[in-house]
Parts: C-alpha cells; sequence; structure tokens
C-alpha cells in the first residue's frame, strides 16, 4: 500500500508543524514549576534610600555604612507594639541560626514615629535601629510593616518575605543566598 503524494506531502508538512504546535500548547497552558525560594524575588530589584534616617543614638544613619554585607532590613511604626516585636524576633532569630555566616548578615529595624525604647535594643542588641528623617514614600522597604526585605551587598533590594515569616524557610533561603554569592 502506497501513499499518494498529498499524504506524503501533508505528513512532511505535519512533522514540522507538530513540534511548533506543542510548543505553544505548552506556553500557554503548561504550569510553571513552583521555585525553590521562599521569599518573593523583587524584579527589577529597587535601590535602598541612602540617605534621611538617624541611628537610635541620634547619629546619621546611611544604609552604605553595612555595604559589603547583605541587610534584612524591618520596616514599622514606633513604638513597637507586638506585632512589630514578633517581626524582629524573626529576624533576629534567623540571623542567628545562619551559624558561623551570621557575620554577613546585618540586620536593621526602621522605625517611623520616633526611636526605639530603651527594652526593645536591650532586647535586640545586635539590630541597628533608625528612625527616618523624613516620610518614606509608599511603598518603600522601610515603610512596609507588612514584609521584611532583604539588600544584597550592593544595595539592591531584592527579596521579601512576609512578616510573619517561616524561619526555617527564611533561614534556607538566606543559606542559599550566601552559599551562591561571592559578595558579602
Amino acid at each position: 500500500m502506497t501513499l499518494g503524494h498529498r499524504a506524503k506531502m501533508l505528513l512532511i508538512i505535519g512533522g514540522f508543524a507538530l513540534p511548533i504546535v506543542i510548543s505553544f500548547l505548552v506556553y500557554a497552558y503548561g504550569h510553571p514549576r513552583a521555585t525553590a525560594n521562599y521569599g518573593e524575588l523583587l524584579l527589577p530589584p529597587d535601590t535602598i534610600t541612602a540617605a534621611g534616617f538617624v541611628s537610635a543614638d541620634g547619629r546619621d544613619f546611611r544604609f552604605p555604612s553595612l555595604a559589603g554585607r547583605w541587610i534584612v532590613v524591618s520596616g514599622d511604626r514606633a513604638p513597637c507594639d507586638a506585632a512589630c516585636r514578633s517581626k524582629l524576633t524573626a529576624v533576629r532569630q534567623v540571623r542567628l541560626a545562619l551559624g558561623k555566616d551570621s557575620e554577613r548578615v546585618a540586620t536593621v529595624a526602621v522605625l517611623e514615629g520616633g526611636a526605639p525604647d530603651a527594652p526593645l535594643r536591650a532586647d535586640f542588641p545586635d539590630m541597628t535601629f533608625a528612625r527616618p528623617t523624613r516620610p518614606a514614600p509608599a511603598g518603600a522597604p522601610t515603610a512596609d510593616p507588612a514584609h521584611i526585605y532583604l539588600v544584597d551587598p550592593n544595595g539592591n533590594v531584592m527579596m521579601r518575605w512576609p512578616a510573619q515569616p517561616d524561619y526555617k524557610r527564611m533561614k534556607n533561603d538566606l543559606d542559599r543566598l550566601l552559599r551562591a554569592s561571592q559578595i558579602g
């Protein structure tokens, strides 16, 4: 049994068209795989404001002073309520859980509306407290109480986690970044 010329031509065209049709269907209806990271990658990365902050002791504070380190930033309002303290506890515990890599990570709490009280600073001795000297724009990492942000050693805000994170998954994100990073 032989195929006619038209049938051969249709098989040849089908052979070339089938991969295109399949790739279109996968692109249109295929579901992307879940990513390994827990935090949300911010694309494109934003830059953190360099000026406009005062440290808890009244000195001028600039994020570039922590250059070369990864910075976990927690923004909230002063006085620090229970939710704020819980977020700061998460940041502290995750940093401490990094072990030998904890020195590569700095933690900064930006409190709008006033300076942190002495008991708060005593509870978080390794954390840098700062307050803005002017209101931060809406959506700025330093003014967002709903998230915890990660700033890379070059000053780019590149990831965020929820305010009440899963400690283990947040630590896994940081472990992965620190292991792969040649900077900081």
